[in-house]
């Protein structure tokens, strides 16, 4: 179960599910009255949106707060435990964290968003990356040597990383409307395990063989997870069901989890 314990945030006001702030809101009160251990219980906000969420009645335990305007409103008061940022293609990760650090409230952790292709040697100690592994376009979606090459570079490196986008399911599968293949999240989460282990993660993350990365799940030796979790600290879904329903299927969590 390590394997899969505060996995996956709440991204549901995001595409494709797009939910207004109420209902998104709405079902996160649900998912967190439910306590399913897999799900993190962070709702992803934009910071463009913390108006209207300050001005509904329920507030989340924690938010992860997604940087999507040039200046931060005010913060005070909220559960805001991680930010994510997207880097600007003229600033380094090094220029943007400290440029950031010094405004987000102490204790909040910083993930910065990078493409799977572009190498960043200048990583700051106690700064994170974000990955994106798919969205709207065919484009979007990097090819498995790209987000094997982050991941080698993440586990040799020790930096945390977070994922976004295009994870809608366990495993890899073929999109016929988009006309490219999902990476899923299951093939994520052991190529990390992989790549932890010393080996090439690109074979986990091709594979679309269900029955193999089950029982390959089945297998991960409790330090491997653990140091992979430490790695991969969770990745935004916009469904909270779609996942834990997999797991399910797959007999890789229990019917109540």
């Amino acid at each position: 179960m390590m394997l899969y314990t505060a996995l996956i945030d709440d991204a549901g006001l995001f595409p494709p599910t797009s939910l207004h702030m109420s209902d998104a809101l709405d079902r996160h009160r649900r998912d967190q009255e439910r306590g399913s251990p897999v799900l993190t219980h962070r709702f992803l906000c934009p910071a463009s949106r913390l108006d209207r969420l300050r001005a509904e009645p329920f507030t989340p335990r924690r938010i992860g707060l997604i940087l999507d305007t040039p200046e931060l409103p005010d913060l005070d008061g909220l559960p805001i435990d991680i930010a994510e940022a997207k880097l600007p293609p003229d600033r380094s990760v090094e220029e943007l964290a400290h440029e950031l650090r010094r405004l987000l409230p102490q204790g909040v952790r910083l993930f910065v968003e990078v493409p799977p292709r572009k190498f960043v040697p200048d990583v700051p100690e106690g700064v994170g990356l974000k990955v994106r592994c798919g969205g709207e376009q065919p484009q979007a979606f990097p090819a498995a040597e790209q987000l094997a090459a982050f991941i080698r570079f993440c586990v040799a490196g020790d930096i945390p990383f977070k994922a976004t986008a295009g994870l809608h399911h366990a495993v890899r599968h073929f999109d016929p409307s988009l006309g490219v293949d999902r990476h899923g999240f299951l093939n994520l989460l052991l190529a990390v395990c992989e790549a932890v282990e010393g080996r090439d993660p690109v074979p986990a993350l091709r594979t679309t063989d269900v029955g193999h990365l089950a029982r390959i799940s089945r297998t991960v030796p409790e330090q491997t997870a653990k140091r992979a979790r430490q790695l991969l600290v969770s990745y935004g879904s916009c469904s909270t069901t779609t996942p834990l329903d997999d797991l399910r299927t797959l007999q890789l969590i229990e019917e109540d989890a």
